[in-house]
């Protein structure tokens, strides 16, 4: 049977990129961020329980550029999972279907994630 008639499937290379699919794309892949930041966590908890000595070694290894550039980063996955969450609970809910309120929602998602990092970063600190 000769299939070479048949019609190919729709590539990506076809399909023009949007606000929606790099919302939706980002949240699944800070959703596996979020859980190497939980495995982060673990280490912080297994070092403390481990020594003093032990518990210096982590905080020298995350109080370095690399590790404050990995927090950072944390904090900005968990802020962005969490408001694009919400923005798809309301999309279940039914609402924002719309490509102006889906393109809209997005965009602010993506901003409110900056922003919301830029804040908490800044209340740790001791600057707001």
């Amino acid at each position: 049977m000769n299939d070479s008639n048949n019609p190919l499937s729709p590539h990506l290379k076809i399909y023009r990129w949007q606000i929606s699919s790099l919302v939706s794309i980002t949240h699944r892949i800070s959703g596996v961020i979020n859980l190497l930041a939980l495995i982060l966590i673990f280490f912080w908890l297994l070092f403390l329980g481990l020594g003093e000595s032990n518990y210096e070694l982590f905080l020298l290894i995350i109080n370095s550029f690399f590790g404050k550039f990995i927090l950072i980063g944390f904090t900005w996955s968990m802020s962005f999972h969490l408001l694009s969450g919400i923005r798809h609970l309301t999309l279940d809910l039914g609402y924002g279907f719309e490509i102006k309120t889906a393109n809209i929602s997005g965009i602010i998602v993506i901003i409110s994630s900056l922003v919301l990092t830029i804040i908490f970063w800044l209340l740790a600190k001791g600057l707001i």
